[in-house]
């Protein structure tokens, strides 16, 4: 369940990110789509900064969840907030490798993003929720031992 949850988490804040960053610097928002169970998207046209709008969804998606995680103070908001990490940084990796244009980080290249700036982002994205994320696994997976009852085995 709480890797149900913090898929949608991830999925909302990425686009929304999106979304907010074409909000902010002037993009007119024509299409979106915040279905967590098939590839989210939205379209901006025109877009005078797409490299803002762009980045924001890789930003904010872990800024939020991260933002969510201090306040709540909870050892599952740290789980979302982890697995955004490796889910945002992942997926930029990953989609360089596939080279799909309609993928963020082909977008990004066409825009005019730094290739460092991209491979900075996974690497610390991708290596920060590893550890965190792989504590949190072990967290909620460990094995709890069972009471002693009375000398009966």
């Amino acid at each position: 369940m709480l890797l149900a949850a913090s898929w949608v988490v991830m999925i909302l804040s990425h686009e929304c990110g999106h979304i907010i960053g074409g909000m902010t610097c002037g993009a007119t928002l024509t299409d979106f789509d915040l279905a967590p169970w098939r590839m989210p998207y939205s379209l901006h046209s025109p877009d005078p900064h797409p490299l803002v709008t762009l980045w924001a969804g890789p930003m904010l998606g872990i800024a939020v969840p991260i933002s969510l995680a201090v306040i709540i103070r909870k050892r599952w908001a740290w789980f979302v907030a982890d697995f955004c990490l490796i889910a945002n940084g992942g997926y930029l990796a990953l989609a360089w490798l596939s080279g799909d244009r309609f993928l963020d980080t082909r977008r990004l290249l066409d825009a005019g993003a730094h290739p460092a700036t991209i491979v900075i982002y996974c690497v610390l994205t991708i290596a920060t929720g590893y550890i965190w994320f792989r504590s949190d696994c072990i967290h909620y997976l460990k094995r709890t031992p069972k009471p002693q009852t009375g000398g009966v085995p």
